[in-house]
């Protein structure tokens, strides 16, 4: 039972983000529609209570990613974290629409070995995962995590190419263009996961300004079939949108479940996939029409 709420505790900082938590990560551009032939964003990221209000702590940059229109790698430039937030600025020196994400992925759990709970050596894959666990391991728990928190922001016309999905966790794929957003109009936003429609999908997004607010003004969505879903946006402004999946308990007694038998019963390896969880965050500006 204790190796279970250390799993349960680790997974739910990796997804820290998701809409069930009271502290939401968010990034927040002072930009997301630029001119010119070259310009600069300043980005400020945290994790807080109220959206993009700083109260709580900052957000790590060591792992943020910048995509530029072509493809090729970018970078985020003067780096700063304080106390409760941290900020970075990117130079557009390029085009179209770029991608500033934090992306990490990963494969947690634990075992139960000679009476001694275990947990997963950091570094685990699917791929390392079966040696991994030692012979004669009971109550195996893994879990697979995903978490993405990214936004967009473009140097003149809008571009496609950041668009390609990686087929890992859940993506984001436009029908309508992230930074052509205008209120009163309806948007159409493509999910995927693991590189598939993602049919069922629950997706929130919620106004920034909540903190003045009597309420959030969350709007709750679920994707089609096609993992697809329209929002017409209710006013202008910023708005943060979360996707996640996988936050029930799944798996059963191929888990290694509580429950699922003495431990001379229960596998003596995962039966099969680890559970799949995974989280999507994103900030969009929504024009005045």
């Amino acid at each position: 039972m204790k190796a279970r709420y250390l799993i349960a505790g680790a997974i739910s900082a990796l997804l820290l983000s998701g809409a069930a938590q009271a502290h939401r990560q968010w990034m927040l551009p002072s930009s997301t529609s630029l001119s010119g032939n070259e310009s600069w964003v300043t980005v400020d990221a945290a994790v807080s209570n109220d959206l993009f209000y700083f109260d709580h702590v900052p957000m790590r940059t060591d792992n943020i990613q910048v995509t530029q229109p072509d493809g090729t790698e970018g970078k985020i430039e003067n780096s700063a974290t304080g106390k409760y937030r941290s900020t970075f600025d990117v130079h557009l020196t390029k085009p179209g629409t770029y991608r500033i994400a934090s992306v990490s992925t990963g494969i947690m759990g634990g075992y139960t070995l000679n009476g001694e709970q275990k947990r997963l050596p950091r570094g685990t894959t699917k791929d390392n995962l079966a040696a991994a666990i030692p012979a004669g391991a009971t109550n195996v728990q893994t879990i697979e995590a995903s978490n993405r928190n990214e936004i967009y922001v473009t140097l003149g016309a809008p571009t496609s190419t950041i668009f390609k999905p990686t087929g890992n966790g859940i993506e984001l794929v436009p029908v309508t263009h992230p930074n052509d957003l205008v209120a009163g109009e309806a948007a159409t936003f493509q999910f995927l996961l693991d590189g598939k429609p993602a049919a069922g999908l629950k997706v929130t997004a919620i106004p920034g300004g909540s903190r003045y607010r009597d309420s959030s003004g969350q709007i709750d969505l679920v994707t089609g079939a096609d993992g697809k879903l329209t929002i017409t946006w209710p006013q202008p402004g910023m708005y943060w949108l979360n996707a996640s999946t996988g936050g029930g308990r799944e798996g059963g007694e191929g888990m290694g479940a509580p429950g699922a038998g003495s431990p001379a019963q229960q596998p003596q390896r995962p039966a099969g996939p680890p559970q799949r969880r995974a989280s999507y965050v994103t900030t969009l500006e929504v024009l005045a029409p």
